[in-house]
This record gives structure tokens, C-alpha cells and sequence, in this order.
């Protein structure tokens, strides 16, 4: 039920241009890589790499990794967000493969088929996040990459919108129920969309219990000393929204998810 609520959720978002609908821009593709990796994790160039694009669609990640060199292909859960990929693509004239899917079943892709794994802020649609890891695992190949974001738990359990500056953490941490629908929009939750909120253990813990050892950890900087009350870089001073982690695929021919580091 909740993967057909969010696929029309995102295809309404991307139907009316939401903020994460918004295709590429043009000086994204003046040095593409550095415009998408700047951590520097991909090192120098991604040529000929093939890069699964993870929950990606939406015409930015998959044509500008295409455009960096990589061989992509693009997997979402939404038609709508992956006809913006093929749209920008071809104005562009790149080259991407697209494929209507859900992030935790990647059955229609061969083990060992990918050298990089590119996946945005998306896990929290799922409810299992394990299911996502090992599925990844399987794609990867033995050294291969993976690098994701994630919401932090606390940024999806308190309020969006503050009570006179102060935000109030509203719901559990060890529930496994989806997270009320936001009301409004909002630069911390997606109007229309079913979340979960992810304990670290399944975050960081599920990740290494799928064959993965975490090699780097960043927290993406949305905050501002000076932000208005209420707004997003406000919040961020307190709450950090996301978490962005590079991991790598043991180089082993044990199955995924039966290693513990």
C-alpha cells in the first residue's frame, strides 16, 4: 500500500515542479562530478563507471553523472520523476537507462552490475531499510561504492515549524508505524509522501551488516546563524536534517547480509 501511495505522491511532486523535481541547471554540467561529489569520494574521474542511480529520478542526479562520463542507470519508483531524467538526457544529448522500480527490489538488475551506487535522500520512504542495503549489495561489486543521504531520525521526529524558537520532538524513536502525513509544505518533510522514521542502528548498523564497511561521514551544512525563525536554517541550528555516507562493498563472495563488522 505505502510503495503505490508514494509513487503517485512523487508523481504528483513532479508534475507540479516541486523543489526536488527541478531538472539540472546549466552550470551543474560545467564540471559535473565536482557539482555532485564535493567530498571529492568519486576521486578525479568516473568515466566508463557504471552507476546505478538510486531513487534518483527527477532530471539531475542521472544526467549529470552521464554527463561526468559514468554509465547510468536510473531507477525510481516514480514514471513521472524518470520521464524528467529521459527529458533532460536527451536535450542534452546523454546517454541513461531508466527503470520504474522500488529501491528495496532491484530483482530486474544483475548481481555484481554496478561500480557505484548514487542514492539521495530516500530511504525514509521504506520501511525496511534493510531490505534497500542488501539489494545494494547484491548490485555492487566486490570494492564497488555506495554512497547515500539520509534524514536524520531526530530532523524527521520533531516539529517542522517552531513554538516561539524552540521545536518540539513529536513522535517515538522505536516506532515502527509510518509518520503522519505532513499537513503543509515544508523543507523537512514531503507533502503527500508516507515516511518512517530510521533508529541509527538500522542506518549505520544495517548498512555494515550488509557486507558494507563506512569508509566516510559528512553532515551536510543547511544551517545559518542569522536565520529567520521558523525557516530551514534556522531549524538546522539545531537539528541537522541530513546525514551523507560513503561506503564500500567488502570485496567478498560471501552472500550480502551475513557479515558482521
Amino acid at each position: 500500500m505505502n510503495h503505490w501511495h508514494n509513487k503517485a505522491a512523487w508523481d504528483r511532486l513532479a508534475q507540479t515542479q516541486d523543489r526536488l523535481a527541478k531538472p539540472a541547471r546549466d552550470v551543474d554540467f560545467v564540471d559535473p562530478l565536482k557539482s555532485v561529489d564535493g567530498p571529492g569520494w568519486l576521486g578525479d574521474s568516473i568515466a566508463g563507471k557504471r552507476t546505478l542511480c538510486l531513487a534518483a529520478g527527477g532530471g539531475r542526479q542521472g544526467p549529470i553523472y552521464a554527463a561526468a562520463g559514468a554509465i547510468v542507470t536510473v531507477v525510481d519508483i516514480s514514471p513521472a520523476m524518470l520521464e524528467l531524467d529521459r527529458k533532460v538526457a536527451s536535450a542534452r544529448k546523454l546517454k541513461l537507462t531508466t527503470v520504474e522500480a522500488s529501491m528495496d527490489d532491484l530483482s530486474m538488475l544483475a548481481e555484481a552490475s554496478f561500480d557505484i551506487v548514487i542514492h539521495p535522500v530516500s530511504t525514509c520512504y521504506v520501511p525496511d531499510i534493510g531490505r534497500v542495503y542488501h539489494e545494494v549489495a547484491r548490485v555492487l561489486v566486490g570494492g564497488g561504492i555506495y554512497i547515500s543521504q539520509h534524514k536524520q531520525p531526530v530532523s524527521l521526529q520533531a516539529d517542522a515549524q517552531s513554538k516561539l524558537g524552540e521545536y518540539k520532538i513529536r513522535h517515538g524513536y522505536y516506532g515502527k508505524d509510518p509518520l503522519p502525513q505532513s499537513p503543509t509544505p515544508n523543507l523537512v518533510r514531503e507533502q503527500g509522501t508516507i515516511e518512517y522514521v530510521h533508529r541509527w542502528e538500522e542506518i549505520l548498523g544495517g548498512m555494515c551488516r550488509s557486507a558494507m564497511v563506512i569508509e566516510d561521514v559528512t553532515e551536510p551544512l543547511h544551517a545559518k546563524a542569522d536565520g529567520a525563525i521558523d525557516s530551514f536554517a534556522h531549524r538546522c541550528q539545531f537539528i541537522a536534517p541530513y546525514i551523507r555516507i560513503k561506503a564500500r562493498r567488502i570485496a567478498d563472495d560471501r552472500p550480502a547480509g551475513r557479515i558482521m563488522i
